[in-house]
């Protein structure tokens, strides 16, 4: 379990790190544009109403992302020594910060959940 469970960590924290950069969809201002990842966002005209919106929401994303490989790290130090119960704590702080982007970025979330489901068995 361990050995797939880093894998899987790994994983994670490489597509974390990421989120800002390959994006999903996400729309803004009143007519719904669709802007999605950063460098969209930071191209957009500087006369368009919704851009600081847009570059806020990805800059955001890129902060949660930089927060959740960081605890990735943490949880990856932990399981390569054992300590079960300090990686479940990171991957459950984790989880807890991608909550404003789970149904997107949908990473650590069922990380967590199969981490407690063999911790479980």
């Amino acid at each position: 379990m361990t050995d797939e469970m880093i894998s899987r960590v790994e994983a994670a924290v490489e597509a974390s790190t990421r989120w800002h950069e390959a994006g999903w969809p996400a729309t803004f201002g009143v007519r719904n544009v669709e802007v999605p990842n950063l460098k969209a966002a930071v191209d957009l005209p500087k006369t368009a109403v919704y851009r600081d919106e847009a570059v806020n929401y990805w800059l955001q994303v890129r902060l949660a992302g930089t927060d959740t490989a960081d605890w990735g790290r943490r949880a990856l130090e932990a399981l390569r020594r054992g300590d079960l119960k300090a990686a479940g704590n990171a991957l459950y702080f984790c989880q807890y910060i991608e909550l404003p982007f789970h149904a997107q970025a949908k990473t650590w979330r069922p990380l967590y959940d199969a981490f407690m489901a063999a911790q479980a068995a």
